[in-house]
């Protein structure tokens, strides 16, 4: 598993790229599941040309090491790659990559849609947009999908 917390833009397809390339995955997965989340230019109706993306380092970190953790637990993984943005952000700017690899298809396609849920609704990140009438927190997503 790598969990990485950038400050930089990254490119979530190189990332994918590379991991394989340098893992120990060689021809052992027939699947790879993947979730890229990248910034809008709108929320509840209103423009945002940027966000700030705040987190404690600890916190974050130990709260994904625990979610690589429950996938693994709960599905047959091979692997599982985390990407998350923290600070200024950019509309399309991708924000979250999650990969992950299996034998087969169900279990990376399950792992991958549990893992961006749980981290949508429970991680640790804290978001303030910039809107034409000025800065806003946003209050935590935990509606469900």
């Amino acid at each position: 598993m790598s969990i990485y917390i950038e400050q930089q833009a990254f490119d979530p397809w190189q990332a994918i790229i590379d991991h394989q390339q340098q893992s120990d995955l060689n021809k052992q997965f027939g699947a790879t599941a993947t979730f890229i989340g990248s910034m809008r230019d709108f929320n509840e109706d209103a423009d945002v040309s940027q966000m700030v993306l705040e987190h404690y380092p600890a916190m974050t970190e130990r709260y994904l090491n625990q979610l690589e953790q429950q996938a693994r637990e709960r599905w047959d993984l091979l692997d599982i790659l985390i990407i998350h943005r923290v600070g200024d952000i950019k509309p399309a700017d991708p924000i979250v990559l999650i990969a992950c690899w299996s034998a087969h298809r169900r279990a990376s396609l399950d792992a991958c849609s549990w893992l961006i849920e749980a981290l949508k609704h429970q991680a640790p990140f804290w978001k303030k947009e910039t809107r034409q009438d000025g800065e806003h927190w946003v209050e935590s997503n935990t509606d469900g999908l």
